[in-house]
């Protein structure tokens, strides 16, 4: 095959100039990989990445721009179409160091659908410096992402008076840029109910709120962290969800995001995949015809879930409750990745890895995928319970459709 394996993705006329300035800072991402992947902690070097602003510039409502992401979004789509499109073509460059990039990231997300004006205006003029980096925490130790056994408790701060100020504490682990992030989300409950799960807009440094980044052995740069919280002083002002009804707080913003975040891992995982397939293709320059038909068939592969990640993110973006719909992409799309990264860098011989630190650092990198937003059981899990809802299996019944073979 004489094309990239994403260039049968075919794009509306709307889409093209976005992923061709996406290909165009790719290469500056590669650039920085191995050294963001060697020393995560030291980003000064590499704020003015050209692939972080567009990044940035997609992620932040229009409103909220300076004038350096005006430039940057100009003529640009910005639906949630365009920014998969950006992913998966800047994580062809490298998935690590687009991880890295300071912006609203998850968090943002949530306070674009949970935040009042004053909470949006807080939070993203922060973030479109350019040099502050946003936190998300939901899941926890004990109880991963599960609300009914959230302990992180926020409590009033008077608590003869639950109209005024409140304390945050508690615990969360997996924390994407919990070490470093300057503003971000943090999700705890109010009493013993789902609906008392809120979130609440957090200023770092804090006191009483502390972050350590986990020894991560992929997407080092993403600085996955825990952080701990000791009676945190949070104002009312930083509640967010006040202005809407009680179902649509809390625990919903955490879904609603999962579910889009979902479909952003998988655009990733897609780029990976194309990052490893145009590495491997570009050394092996004779390859044998078997290991031909295997490049073949994994630029097949990769432009198939491209278009499936296109489809997905259109359908996310129309019913933000499709969350079978972002577990099925997430799912595939670590399959892909896996797959890839496992077959392909065998075509350069046993030594491919240590020969090719690239490949070596990407491969790291595709495991981590497999655990972010939910691991692949978890999207299974919510495939096989949507698929018992629809009221094709019977309850309790074999899960096997009538007339198939197990």
């Amino acid at each position: 095959m004489t094309y990239h394996a994403l260039d049968a993705a075919v794009l509306d006329t709307a889409h093209e100039p976005l992923r061709a300035r996406a290909r165009e800072f790719a290469p500056a991402l590669r650039e920085a990989a191995l050294a963001i992947d060697a020393d995560p902690a030291r980003m000064d070097g590499h704020l003015d990445n050209p692939a972080f602003g567009l990044v940035r510039a997609l992620g932040i409502p229009e409103r909220f721009h300076d004038e350096r992401a005006r430039a940057e979004a100009k003529g640009l789509p910005r639906d949630f179409l365009g920014q998969m499109i950006c992913a998966m073509e800047l994580a062809r460059g490298d998935a690590g160091a687009l991880f890295s990039a300071p912006g609203p990231a998850l968090a943002g997300v949530v306070v674009r659908s949970m935040g009042d004006p004053a909470q949006q205006a807080a939070f993203y003029e922060r973030v479109v410096t350019g040099t502050t980096w946003a936190f998300c925490a939901i899941t926890e130790p004990q109880a991963g992402s599960d609300a009914t056994r959230m302990s992180t408790a926020l409590a009033p701060a008077d608590p003869a008076d639950r109209s005024g100020d409140w304390l945050l504490s508690g615990a969360k682990k997996y924390v994407g840029n919990g070490s470093r992030g300057g503003v971000g989300v943090v999700f705890a409950q109010t009493g013993t109910s789902p609906l008392g799960v809120r979130a609440v807009l957090l200023d770092l440094p804090a006191p009483g709120a502390y972050g350590e980044a986990l020894d991560m052995i992929g997407l080092r740069g993403a600085r996955i962290s825990e952080m701990t919280f000791d009676e945190v002083p949070v104002a009312r002002d930083r509640v967010l969800g006040a202005h809407l009804p009680a179902t649509r707080r809390g625990m919903w913003g955490a879904v609603t995001a999962f579910y889009g975040a979902r479909v952003q891992i998988a655009a990733t995982a897609v780029g990976l995949a194309a990052a490893v397939h145009d590495y491997v293709r570009a050394e092996r320059r004779a390859p044998a015809p078997a290991e031909r038909r295997a490049l073949e068939t994994a630029a097949l592969r990769i432009a198939a879930t491209a278009r499936l990640v296109h489809r997905t993110a259109r359908l996310v973006e129309a019913d933000r409750g499709r969350g079978d719909a972002s577990a099925l992409c997430k799912l595939e799309a670590v399959r892909l990745v896996r797959d890839v990264t496992h077959r392909l860098p065998a075509l350069l011989g046993r030594g491919a890895l240590l020969d090719h630190p690239l490949l070596e650092k990407w491969a790291r990198d595709a495991a981590a995928l497999e655990i972010m937003e939910g691991t692949s059981d978890i999207q299974r899990l919510r495939l096989a319970q949507d698929y018992a809802r629809s009221g094709a299996v019977p309850a309790g019944g074999d899960t096997v459709p009538a007339g198939e073979d197990g």
